[in-house]
């Protein structure tokens, strides 16, 4: 990917590149873990920096990350939860021991309530689970971005939730944004599998969006409570199209 990047900067030309993980956790995340910083989502970032093991072959701790953080929010086995048996620790079981209470942080995003079929990012194992792929993706997200510095923006975090111009955009070569396939009705080519089909229309949409000059578009803020706009702002993100 990095790569990739690399050849579209000496052509001079801007990428949006889409994770298909959250970016961000629920409200109040960052607090209940009293890290330190003016932007939580950030501080999320660096602290998931700080603890994430990711090897060159694959292999990982994010079942570690988790029950690391449950042992800091609560000393038990919640939020985070799922994951192989031979993983169990005390602070992280294969089930969900409990539903989210009022005094909890919040099971979803609102991001996640608004594209219909989302996974927690507390769920960390079985189908459909975006909870690892977010411990070990997020710090990935980060080497990328601060790579590249300025010219890497994370959307909407850094962007701004608005439809972004060209001036917004000026200096920037490379766009972050959270994506969810699962919104677009895919047909599998013969051979395809599922997710890559997932993918590639994921990415014929947006490209078709772009050629008709609907893109920006897509970066706006949803119709929503103020308060919806400002946790993903500073904290939650967005899925791009939700």
């Amino acid at each position: 990917l990095a790569a990739i990047l690399d050849d579209f900067k000496k052509r001079g030309e801007r990428a949006l590149v889409g994770f298909d993980f959250p970016l961000g956790f629920p409200r109040g995340f960052a607090k209940a873990l009293s890290l330190p910083g003016e932007h939580p989502w950030r501080a999320v970032w660096d602290q998931l920096n700080k603890m994430v093991k990711d090897k060159a072959d694959n292999t990982n701790n994010r079942f570690g990350v988790g029950s690391e953080i449950n042992r800091r929010l609560t000393g038990g086995p919640f939020p985070f939860w799922g994951c192989p048996p031979k993983d169990t620790l005390t602070t992280l079981q294969p089930k969900r021991t409990r539903e989210h209470g009022p005094d909890d942080l919040p099971e979803f995003r609102y991001a996640d309530e608004a594209a219909k079929g989302a996974h927690s990012i507390w769920k960390l194992y079985y189908n459909g689970s975006v909870g690892g792929q977010a411990i070990v993706g997020i710090p990935a997200a980060r080497r990328l971005k601060d790579a590249r510095g300025d010219a890497a923006r994370v959307w909407p975090f850094e962007t701004g939730f608005k439809a972004l111009t060209e001036a917004d955009l000026e200096g920037v070569l490379v766009v972050i944004a959270e994506v969810y396939p699962s919104l677009l009705k895919a047909t599998p080519a013969p051979g395809e599998v599922k997710d890559l089909a997932q993918v590639r229309a994921q990415a014929e949409h947006f490209a078709k969006l772009d050629e008709a000059g609907k893109l920006a578009a897509l970066f706006a803020a949803p119709k929503a409570a103020d308060e919806v706009v400002e946790a993903a702002v500073a904290e939650e993100g967005w899925i791009l199209g939700a």
